[in-house]
């Protein structure tokens, strides 16, 4: 019977979908495992065989866990805001639900086809208001609550209020904005606007003045990775940045909190690490300068207080209040050139991009040990929201400072004894100090760090400070607070109104608040987000209703916010939702919440590594501390897939004619090489009338050829459609099948790694599913049997070396999918199909447990064997099988036989020879008399289980 992967597939799909094989519920007796793929954008071109790589692999742990007897959970869904179905709606004038709609059918076909084990009636869409109304309700929760540092959690508002018109600010230890510092008589003094002014200090979703990547023509704040070399990364438009009061959240509260996580969950060390410096956890004090000749003074951040005598400059970032303050009339205009230089550079260029640039302020600070000015410079290698957003700078053990000493001829002085004022010296740790370049300048006390450790210098200059309220100890934090607004349309609305300037809530049970139609997608003429074309916006606060912005009074109707979330909003919690996807009381039921816990596997792509990550586990973190999740840690587990790179090829175009030579001719003409649609090329044979029918300016085209045919170049790229390099996976389950997709992707190499793309490949994975079918459908069998179709399946006893074969894949398979090597395992099946076919294996039980082991790799062909060799319900419930080692035990060994070290023939012993019998089987061997005669036997060698080695002369 003929492999027919088309009718197999399609009849396994549609059965799968009928019996809702994979729809699953809470089972307490049953252990859970939840697996989770990373939310998937359905973008207009559909997947590329590149997108199903993770996805797949998650699917065969997946089934290999339900085939353990785990209860799993497998859901899938989209992440359906974003900027893309914005702009396609600028320019096409069609609404974004409507492309987004047809996007995700399209993506659905594409993974049907593929044969994933979704549980699609737990599907979620974050532009579903029944599922944003979560969002909008969590976004409700951080706005009435704060992050109490004493219990490190978050607390209701509340709380804080009673606590302000009781004791004031006295006591309080919370994270905030700013210091602030009052009575509870000012408190009780205050009316209500300025009440809730103090109070989003102290919000963990509250309003501030940040620093943003503005983008004029796309009227929108843009993440950092939607900037690439300063333009937008949609569009190409100019980026430039911006101080803008934007809704924020407070992130960094809970960055002590992200940090020790980290040490609970099972993720690569490198991917912690990537998390732990964006963290970035440093221990140091804050010192206080004074402006000369000025009573403005201004705070910096060093963990290095001791190297406080080698400070030759001060560095302000170039968004610092400071910087106009600090500004004298002769470098004014030098500093506002500087400045708009910098408001075109993003925040992430100025990290990774360490070109030397800055300009002097004219100011000068007091160095308050020695008393001496110090100038003061601004650069954009200071960030604002680092620290304080100013430095002071020690060129002589620290890079960048040192770069910038050098580069501006500022002076360097070294502090370590013995210390080579180079690049080499930049990370002394060690080694005595020594302030004496400071000698002859009067310092503050007479304080001296010399002949002092390095730590001992640190602990002592802490101290000091602190004593002489020169400033204070702190644990600083690079992690930042996340902005949380978009001048854009299609995301979630803020459940927010605005009364007298301050933002107030909509009631919760008026939830969700749905976005409103408008007429263009564009911001208004005003400059206003595009929520500002909305004609009925606006919140009556006596209905609990959207109305018309006409009624808009400021009494008791009110305008609603018009930016609306970002990307992340919607992708920080869905795991939960999945949990309890239909419930309309609550983003997720307890008795859910406890039996999935949290996710067992997370798989997804090393781009998500920081933000995604970050934003996901604090607002989990968040949820956690109102009672709604019970673990505090998201992702138990977490895969990266590699990237799968696209095998691009070209052709040869010689040069001024509409003429092509094959690769092997090219260099006997002037030609240039373009990129060439790999879907019209097999075997890097260019299929030359799919080739002239492709685009209009090659329908002329003629071509020069080798042996008859057009043979393309190639090259490893990244897959995209600007390289013609994208391979549609239809195309390959068309013609191959989507288990031949499934195992050739896995079979590419480890699923961490990136590895290109080869469709000449191919081929050997569906050859070995014929051979792997041909094992329950062979020709050994009688003309009869073979015209009714029957399987060569018999209950004939199994041989050792079957019962060997199928043990030791049992094993490996086994152990390479808790290892994620899943090519190994496929290499594995080869060699065990290929060892049956020899020993002509027919015996049931082994074909039926061979089924069961392919059955998380290749499901439809699985299926259809499990049933052929009388399997019992479906494949997917089938027992994992377990090996037994005394199938696997060695009954011969086979030694490599060596004369001076060189190999020259092979032995085979029993398993349990001992070493006098090796050695004497292998001196009667005739072969060795050929090495031996004549010769003296100096020794013999016995390398247990590899070698004999006779040593003659």
């Amino acid at each position: 019977m003929e492999y027919n992967f088309r009718e197999i597939e399609k009849k396994w799909q549609r059965k799968w979908a009928e019996q809702k094989t994979y729809m699953v519920n809470e089972d307490n007796g049953r252990k859970k495992f939840y697996v989770l793929n990373m939310f998937p954008y359905p973008s207009g071109a559909g997947l590329h065989v590149g997108h199903p790589l993770g996805y797949i692999a998650s699917d065969i742990y997946a089934r290999y866990k339900r085939l353990q007897g785990c209860n799993v959970l497998n859901p899938m869904g989209y992440d359906a805001y974003g900027l893309p179905a914005e702009q396609y709606a600028i320019q096409t004038g069609q609404h974004p639900a409507v492309t987004t709609d047809a996007n995700i059918k399209r993506y659905r076909e594409q993974l049907d086809k593929i044969g994933f084990s979704f549980d699609w009636s737990r599907e979620i869409r974050t532009c579903d208001p029944q599922y944003y109304k979560w969002t909008q309700w969590a976004f409700m929760k951080m706005f009435d609550s704060y992050y109490c540092n004493d219990s490190h959690k978050a607390r209701p508002i509340s709380e804080l209020t009673e606590a302000f018109a009781a004791h004031g600010t006295e006591g309080l230890n919370a994270a905030c904005s700013e210091e602030m510092s009052f009575t509870a008589d000012e408190w009780n003094a205050m009316d209500e606007k300025q009440r809730q002014q103090v109070l989003m200090n102290y919000r963990i979703a509250y309003l501030g003045e940040t620093m943003v990547n503005w983008c004029p023509q796309l009227g929108t704040v843009l993440a950092n990775d939607e900037v690439v070399d300063g333009v937008s990364e949609r569009g190409g438009y100019p980026v430039v940045q911006k101080k803008m009061r934007q809704w924020c959240l407070r992130v960094s509260a809970y960055a002590q909190r992200l940090l020790d996580g980290l040490d609970t969950v099972d993720w690569t060390d490198s991917l912690k690490e990537t998390q732990r410096n964006w963290i970035g956890r440093s221990e140091g004090t804050e010192m206080t300068f004074r402006v000369a000749d000025s009573d403005i003074d201004f705070t910096i951040f060093t963990t290095r207080a001791d190297t406080i005598f080698g400070v030759t400059f001060m560095v302000l970032a170039p968004e610092s209040e400071l910087v106009d303050k600090l500004t004298t009339d002769a470098q004014r205009a030098a500093v506002d050139e500087y400045i708009a230089y910098v408001k075109k550079r993003t925040e992430r260029e100025r990290i990774s991009d360490h070109r030397v640039t800055g300009v002097f302020s004219g100011s000068y600070a007091v160095n308050p040990f020695t008393g001496e000015n110090i100038p003061v410079w601004i650069s954009e290698y200071v960030l604002a929201g680092y620290g304080t957003g100013a430095i002071m700078a020690v060129p002589a053990h620290d890079s960048r400072d040192y770069a910038f000493a050098r580069h501006f001829n500022l002076p360097i002085i070294p502090l370590i004894e013995g210390a080579d004022v180079s690049e080499q010296s930049f990370d002394a740790k060690e080694g005595t100090v020594m302030n004496s370049p400071c000698s002859g300048v009067e310092t503050l006390d007479g304080f001296s760090l010399n002949g002092l450790t390095v730590k001992e210098a640190i602990a002592k200059t802490k101290e000091f400070v602190t004593s002489h309220g020169m400033g204070r100890v702190k644990v600083n934090f690079r992690l930042r607070d996340a902005i949380f607004s978009r001048q854009r349309y299609w995301g979630e609305p803020f459940p927010v109104y605005y009364k007298d300037g301050m933002p107030y809530m909509i009631p919760e049970e008026c939830l969700p608040l749905e976005l409103p139609e408008v007429d263009k997608f564009l911001p208004t003429e005003t400059g206003e987000p595009p929520l500002g074309n909305a004609t009925r916006w606006a919140w009556d606060t006596v209905g609990k209703r959207v109305v018309e912005n006409s009624l808009i009074d400021n009494v008791t109707v009110f305008p609603l916010e018009l930016n609306t979330m970002p990307g992340f909003a919607g992708s920080s919690a869905y795991y939960l939702r999945y949990m309890d996807p239909r419930n309309d009381s609550a983003l997720v039921s307890s008795d859910a919440d406890n039996y999935w816990q949290n996710v067992d596997l997370y798989v997804g792509g090393t781009e998500h590594a920081t933000g995604h990550l970050i934003y996901s586990r604090f607002w989990n973190k968040f949820l956690f501390d109102c009672g709604v999740s019970c673990m505090e840690e998201p992702f138990k587990k977490l895969v990266n897939q590699g990237m799968i790179q696209g095998r691009s090829n070209f052709v040869y175009r010689i040069k001024d004619t509409n003429t092509f030579v094959s690769l092997g001719l090219k260099d006997q003409h002037d030609t240039t090489p373009l990129h060439v649609d790999v879907n019209i090329v097999s075997g890097d044979v260019l299929d030359v009338k799919a080739f002239k029918a492709w685009r209009p300016e090659y329908n002329d085209a003629e071509f020069i050829l080798e042996d008859g045919k057009y043979v393309c170049g190639w090259a490893v790229e990244k897959m995209s459609k600007s390289m013609y390099n994208v391979v549609n996976p239809d195309m390959i389950v068309d013609k191959y099948g989507a288990d031949t997709l499934r195992l050739y992707e896995m079979f590419l190499g480890p699923v961490e790694q990136s590895k290109p793309w080869d469709t000449n490949g191919i081929d050997g994975c569906h050859r070995f599913l014929k051979k792997f079918w041909g094992l329950f459908y062979g020709s050994n069998k009688t003309a009869a049997a073979e015209q009714d179709n029957c399987p060569c399946i018999t209950n004939e006893q199994a041989s050792p070396e079957s019962l060997k074969s199928v043990h030791k894949l049992i094993k490996k398979v086994t152990q390479d999918i808790e290892n994620f090597s899943y090519n190994t395992s496929i290499s594995a099946f080869m060699i065990c199909v290929n060892e049956l076919q020899q020993q002509k294996c027919h015996n049931r039980t082994l074909l039926n447990t061979l089924a069961v082991l392919m059955a998380p790799f290749a499901p439809h062909i699985a299926e259809e064997l499990w049933q052929t060799t009388g399997g019992e319900g479906s494949v997917c419930d089938a027992a994992w099988p377990a090996w037994d080692e005394k199938y696997l035990v060695e009954s011969t060994v086979q030694l490599g036989v060596a004369f001076n070290g060189k190999r020259r023939f092979e032995m085979q012993f029993a398993a349990d020879a001992d070493n006098k019998a090796i050695e004497s089987a292998v001196l009667a061997d005739e072969r060795s008399a050929k090495y031996t005669d004549g010769k003296q036997i100096v020794k013999v060698i016995i390398v247990p289980k590899r070698m004999v080695n006779i040593v003659i002369k």
